[in-house]
């Protein structure tokens, strides 16, 4: 497994799940429909009241490393 996959199967959180939708150009109804998955779910990860796990964090895992997404975690940033 690559570090990049390893990395984030371990790390979605609100932040990388918004940085993420923002690197594709997709709204969450759009991201929602590609993940197969509902807009509420989308947003309720970028809100924090839940993190993907599983299949959802497989999944986003492997469209962030097809579309060369780099999140760097920065502690000034807030989510």
């Amino acid at each position: 497994m690559s570090n990049s996959r390893k990395m984030n199967r371990n790390q979605w959180d609100a932040s990388h799940v918004h940085a993420l939708r923002s690197h594709l150009g997709l709204t969450q109804s759009e991201m929602a429909e590609k993940l197969g998955t509902r807009q509420q779910t989308i947003s309720e990860w970028e809100k924090g009241m839940y993190r993907p796990r599983g299949a959802s964090a497989t999944l986003l895992s492997m469209v962030a490393e097809r579309a060369k997404f780099k999140y760097t975690a920065d502690k000034s940033q807030k989510g």
